[in-house]
């Protein structure tokens, strides 16, 4: 360890029982749940965007920091580390030994949980292991000067991530995830920020097994969908994958990554049976003094969230899955995206750069609420986000076979909060819709306004006009309030991409 930083003590991979004793002692803010698992109250409730710089002398698309400043800042890391006891955890992003990355979390002893949290979702090391991604943390350090006195620097040339000053997991999580965005992308792929289920063959029309990709920014209902279980399907991954040429799929994470809130056994059976598990970690879930959960209290933030190893719960094994066969591209909208509708390879990588969504507290506070557009869903992408697309555009020409649908997973109707006239894409209405795409069981017909196609019926969906939002407005006399959104959506969607200088013309060209 002395490669990366000096300490008083190192404690390498130690046991769950011992990071739960090391939380009940050392920290503050932790509690025991009804479900005697371990609840934190973090002071940093959500990824700190602002705050996140990637080393670059030269300029780059993103926040940048000079190597010299990152030198100086690591510098001070390293002396605060030289007198703490660490914690270090050692594993794998993904287990396919011809696709698998090294990675070490190094953080305060103090900071237990977030060791414990990213123990589940490392695969576990072996002989071969050596850390070619390193994430040092160090919450109990600020960073003044910089945006909330917080800094996450990124140096790609050096496969090194350096927290300072946030205590929320999801620094941690993505310091190795946001790395491997470029190893990804340096090997001829493209990482997504994607759930990823199977489909037995028993259970599709042509006897195959196969996958399905579920794309969207935290708080769509990426990881609802993918756990969520239709003709026998079973969960992958939760949330990164990378897409090779030919529809080739590498898993990363060996655990689940969910938000909490409004969590429901009723609709969300398996992430729930997770979340209550006694080994599963719990982070800015509402908790009474007797230990009792609430998960729909968010009076402290609504970016609650839990962690839980994949061997709790029934899923597919991450090794070997099928060639990509489905791709979901989740928008929460409010007013004329239909529940479902079926793209072309041209709209398909048009959509997918347009990233559209109504932002959640998982972005923080600057993001909820709000309308947003993140190219591929993922803002952890590590430069021109336009590359995301070129490639994405690449790789389609190498899958003959991918469907691809654009699926509205919020509302219908809306023109503000609380507006009584809008309808609610429910849970249940999603799930119908996967199954009724695997099998094939929906009528299409082509939408004259955007050009992609609508669902004219869907077997389990029995209201037209979540799957026609035209219809809904007509049936109100808001006609012209519909027409106004066309003409501004489709302007504003052009503007947006052309804002893109190095897109490909493929692209803008398939609104």
């Amino acid at each position: 360890m002395t490669d990366v930083f000096a300490a008083r003590s190192v404690a390498e991979n130690p046991s769950a029982e011992e990071l739960r004793q090391w939380a009940l002692e050392l920290m503050p803010r932790v509690s025991v749940t009804e479900f005697d698992n371990i609840n934190y109250q973090s002071e940093v409730t959500s990824r700190l965007n602002p705050s996140t710089f990637f080393v670059s002398d030269v300029d780059i698309e993103k926040n940048r920091i000079s190597r010299e400043e990152a030198a100086e800042w690591a510098r001070r890391q390293n002396e605060y580390l030289a007198d703490k006891d660490v914690i270090v955890i050692e594993g794998y992003i993904g287990p396919d030994p011809q696709f698998r990355t090294g990675c070490r979390l190094v953080i305060e002893k103090t900071q237990a949980n977030i060791a414990a949290m990213q123990s589940h979702l490392y695969f576990p090391p072996d002989d071969e292991w050596r850390p070619e991604f390193t994430v040092v943390y160090t919450p109990g350090l600020p960073a003044p000067g910089k945006p909330n006195d917080r800094l996450i620097i990124v140096d790609l040339d050096n496969w090194v991530t350096r927290v300072f000053g946030s205590d929320y997991f999801g620094e941690s999580k993505m310091g190795g995830l946001r790395m491997w965005n470029r190893l990804v992308y340096d090997r001829g792929g493209l990482a997504l920020h994607a759930g990823l289920k199977t489909f037995p063959a028993e259970n599709t029309p042509d006897g195959k097994e196969h996958s399905m990709l579920i794309i969207g920014l935290s708080g769509t209902g990426k990881t609802t969908t993918t756990f969520r279980r239709q003709l026998g399907s079973l969960p992958v991954q939760d949330d990164f994958v990378a897409l090779m040429p030919g529809g080739k799929i590498y898993t990363t994470e060996n655990g689940c990554f969910a938000k909490t809130f409004g969590l429901d056994p009723d609709d969300e059976p398996t992430i729930y049976a997770g979340a209550t598990h006694r080994d599963a970690w719990l982070e800015n879930v509402a908790v009474g003094p007797d230990g009792k959960v609430d998960f729909f209290d968010d009076s402290y933030t609504a970016n609650g969230r839990c962690t839980f190893p994949l061997s709790h719960i029934e899923h597919r094994s991450p090794l070997d899955v099928p060639p990509a066969r489905y791709l979901l591209i989740l928008n929460r909208s409010d007013h004329i995206i239909p529940a479902v509708a079926r793209l072309s390879r041209d709209q398909a990588a048009a959509y997918f750069m347009l990233g559209e969504t109504k932002g959640t507290s998982a972005g923080g506070a600057a993001e909820a609420g709000k309308s947003l557009r993140v190219p591929g869903t993922n803002p952890f992408f590590f430069n021109d986000d336009a590359w995301q697309g070129n490639r994405l555009l690449e790789l389609l020409d190498t899958m003959p076979d991918l469907e691809v649908y654009l699926m509205n997973t919020g509302q219908v109707g809306a023109a503000g909060d609380g507006d009584d006239r809008a309808k609610k894409v429910r849970i249940s209405d999603s799930s119908a819709i996967v199954s009724a795409i695997v099998s094939g069981a929906i009528e299409w017909e082509t939408d004259p306004d955007f050009g992609y196609e609508v669902a004219a019926s869907v077997p389990g969906v029995d209201d037209i006009e979540l799957l026609q939002p035209r219809r809904l407005y007509e049936r109100q006399g808001r006609g012209l309030e519909y027409e106004s959104l066309v003409e501004r959506l489709t302007t504003e969607r052009r503007q947006y991409l052309a804002s893109y200088t190095d897109l490909d013309p493929a692209i803008p060209a398939g609104l």
